[in-house]
């Protein structure tokens, strides 16, 4: 990269929440060391941080990115780190996905009272979570647990618990090890029971589409196997958009296989009130990912996923949660499913 090119300050934006922000530190520091170029966070508040509404409701995928990816349209920051499960799966005009990190542990994790596991809960017990996909796993297990929605950024949620309004909550084990609090999980998640988010643990690193120079600054970020496994899943989901309303989880691994590596795909399309859920697995060329993804959402919906309807689910005020919390005023900041 000729060095004239190179901005003076790279401006990185961000959401504003704990968790945002260090991942987007982490992400500052790997451009830094690898790029020696001065990082700079610009904080972006998205429509998802203004809201306290289920996320279904307000929009579900998207609202934690496009304000972020506005201010890269509009000039106003040169990149941008999303958690790569908040992007939608349709490409966005005029932005590049110039870099997937390596990923963290993708699984979901479980923060309950008196240090207990899911299946030391007992019947009537309160379990909050804000995504659609974890509550239709957590029924389909019919443990009898009472799933409320919940939203408020980590420690809100893990409050709920230590509080007492809640039983326990289901967060992603990622996000926990980026902010130092893994330790206060009780449990983490066996994916054949809770399988995560298309993307979760992993970052979305985005830059203008003709943005060169940044571009190539981002590229030795760019981690192979966490592309691969995460496109495969990506893939999948925007498949079963189109013909399924169900919450989707899937999980790709980059496994050792006969003839070298290769990708172990696995998905689930559940039923919201947890009355039905339907489970698949392939496997596929490492350099095929989007092509194994579509193949097994094809073979989902051949087997019935576009017949898993979204029944209604009674939910509690997630408002409820945060007062009781007794957070300060930053504690408004939403953290997305990460």
């Amino acid at each position: 990269m000729n060095d004239s090119n190179r901005p003076a300050v790279l401006r990185l934006g961000t959401r504003r929440s704990l968790l945002a922000r260090t991942q987007s530190e982490h992400v500052a520091q790997a451009l830094r060391d690898s790029a020696g170029v001065d990082v700079e966070l610009v904080d972006i508040t998205t429509e998802g941080d203004l809201s306290s509404a289920p996320l279904a409701q307000i929009g579900g995928t998207g609202v934690f990115v496009s304000a972020l990816r506005q201010a890269l349209l509009d000039g106003r920051i040169d990149l941008a780190v999303h958690s790569l499960k908040d992007l939608p799966t349709a490409p966005a005009e005029g932005i590049t996905l110039a870099a997937v990190p390596p990923r963290e542990d993708p699984r979901d994790a479980l923060v309950a009272r008196d240090g207990l596991t899911l299946g030391e809960l007992g019947p009537g017990d309160r379990v909050g979570t804000g995504a659609p996909r974890r509550a239709a796993q957590l029924r389909a297990l019919d443990l009898g647990l009472e799933v409320v929605d919940v939203r408020g950024n980590v420690d809100t949620r893990l409050r709920a618990v230590t509080d007492g309004v809640l039983d326990a909550v289901v967060l992603a084990r990622a996000g926990l090890l980026r902010i130092g609090r893994a330790g206060e999980a009780t449990e983490v998640l066996d994916p054949l029971q809770m399988l995560p988010a298309p993307g979760q643990g992993a970052l979305a690193l985005e830059c203008r589409a003709d943005d060169e120079t940044v571009r190539s600054m981002l590229a030795p970020l760019d981690d192979l196997p966490s592309r691969a496994c995460t496109e495969a899943e990506r893939s999948l989901l925007a498949v079963l958009e189109g013909g399924c309303s169900a919450p989707v989880g899937a999980l790709a691994d980059w496994v050792e296989g006969d003839d070298g590596p290769e990708l172990y795909l696995r998905a689930v399309a559940a039923a919201p009130d947890g009355s039905r859920d339907l489970r698949r697995s392939t496997t596929g060329p490492v350099h095929e990912p989007q092509a194994l993804g579509a193949r097994l959402a094809a073979v989902m919906l051949e087997d019935g996923a576009a017949d898993i309807v979204r029944p209604q689910t009674s939910v509690i005020d997630s408002s409820a949660v945060a007062d009781s919390s007794a957070v300060p005023d930053s504690s408004a900041v939403q953290e997305s499913e990460q």
